[in-house]
């Protein structure tokens, strides 16, 4: 058996750019590591999800206090609040998607915020591009090595941190983890822990004893140490996991990642930073307006992140979610009853310390000399700056210059969603 295949069929990946430098030297933490979880004491826990597709940000938070989205919108627009299937009303101009019921009493418990109008200055309408412009959080620049997580890493250096300190729910590394800083992605927690688990008790003397034999190779500890790895893990007991407060998580991938990310808190690892993705936002036909294709995406969108919320309870003291979408997407609607490739868009921030209950940013409106090259909504709030204000606040992670390199991500530029 060699070392890749284990890794990937326990569940979990380790990465770092040079990884067969680095995982040694990772994984030999745990040899040192806590011997019980939860002994790392509270840690402040930033969760970002990734909204893969781009959302439509205007059927999202929708300002149906403006006429224009209407004229724009003849049969995809969600109705004004107190009609039938109307939005959800938040401040009398801006209103929540009807499928997004779930937010409201975190709005009006002021728990949630919005930031209207955010995005990426560079205004490419690939995905890929645009996904990597705002992981890496330099737009415009393709040659960043890592993402703008790992650097929030790299530059809050801790003691004896955790090896669980940055986990992805995801099958590989996103790019916002990848660098030096050590991250691991697992797909299925209770199948790293517990089938892992069981595999390294019957067989853990002879898949040791093949890394024993080339001990003068610099990944002759690997195998020891991952085995290591799924035995600190096993301890979080995640089979035997119960939810608080009644929350109850979609099985669906967002609802299963977020389930698992609670457990990771609950049980003490040291996780400071943790990432899920969702997909499917690229409405181009048929992306219905209070029903359809886009109220279903959103309908667990929004019920798996209450769950983890109400899950989570009095621990979201410590606990800030941000979501966030590469671009947005057209303010008119396509022959197709769709919407395509735009720019700016909706982000929510969703914690205890959060100065909910208000939607931020400046909202230039949906006249055609207002638009983005007058067919989509402008970016008035640099990703960048949400992203900062999260990080240093939140996070208490000062080092801006060097998290957003060439950009000046100064507190000047914070929305002040954060106390």
């Amino acid at each position: 058996m060699d070392r890749r295949y284990f890794l990937k069929s326990s569940g979990i990946g380790l990465a770092s750019f040079g990884l067969m430098s680095v995982a040694p030297n990772f994984l030999h933490q745990f040899a040192n590591a806590q011997t019980l979880t939860g002994s790392y004491g509270k840690k402040k826990v930033l969760i970002t999800i990734f909204q893969r597709g781009a959302v439509d940000g205007l059927n999202m938070v929708v300002p149906y206090g403006e006429s224009e989205y209407y004229d724009l919108r003849r049969t995809i627009a969600i109705p004004k609040p107190n009609q039938t299937d109307g939005a959800i009303n938040l401040d009398g101009f801006f209103g929540l998607h009807p499928s997004l019921k779930p937010f409201e009493s975190f709005w009006k418990n002021k728990q949630l915020a919005i930031v209207h109008s955010a995005g990426s200055p560079d205004n490419t309408r690939s995905h890929f591009d645009a996904q990597d412009y705002m992981e890496s959080a330099t737009p415009g620049v393709k040659s960043t090595k890592d993402g703008w997580l790992n650097r929030v890493l790299q530059t809050k250096v801790e003691k004896d941190a955790s090896p669980f300190r940055a986990v992805a729910l995801n099958q590989q590394i996103p790019r916002s983890l990848m660098g030096r800083a050590p991250t691991i992605a697992m797909t299925n927690l209770t199948d790293f822990a517990i089938n892992a688990g069981a595999y390294t008790s019957s067989v853990q003397g002879g898949f040791e004893g093949i890394w024993q034999q080339k001990a003068t190779d610099s990944l002759g500890d690997t195998g020891k140490e991952t085995f290591e790895a799924v035995n600190f893990l096993k301890r979080a007991n995640p089979a035997q996991y119960k939810t608080n407060n009644g929350a109850q998580y979609p099985n669906s991938q967002l609802g299963r990642s977020l389930l698992q990310i609670a457990q990771l808190i609950k049980a003490g690892v040291g996780l400071e930073v943790a990432f899920a993705e969702t997909g499917g936002w690229d409405t181009h036909s048929g992306e219905g307006g209070a029903r359809g294709q886009l109220a279903n995406l959103l309908r667990d969108f929004g019920q798996s992140i209450a769950a983890l919320a109400a899950d989570l309870g009095k621990q979201m003291d410590d606990v800030v979610i941000l979501t966030m979408s590469e671009f947005g997407r057209t303010a008119r609607e396509n022959g197709t009853r769709g919407t395509d490739h735009g720019h700016a868009n909706a982000m929510f921030v969703l914690g205890n310390s959060v100065k909910g209950g208000k939607v931020y940013g400046d909202w230039k409106g949906l006249k055609s000399d207002q638009l983005n090259e007058g067919r989509d909504l402008a970016v008035t709030t640099d990703f960048r700056d949400v992203f900062g204000e999260v990080a240093y606040k939140h996070l208490g992670n000062k080092n801006l210059d060097k998290i957003f390199p060439n950009y000046s991500a100064n507190t000047g530029k914070f929305r002040g969603f954060l106390g």
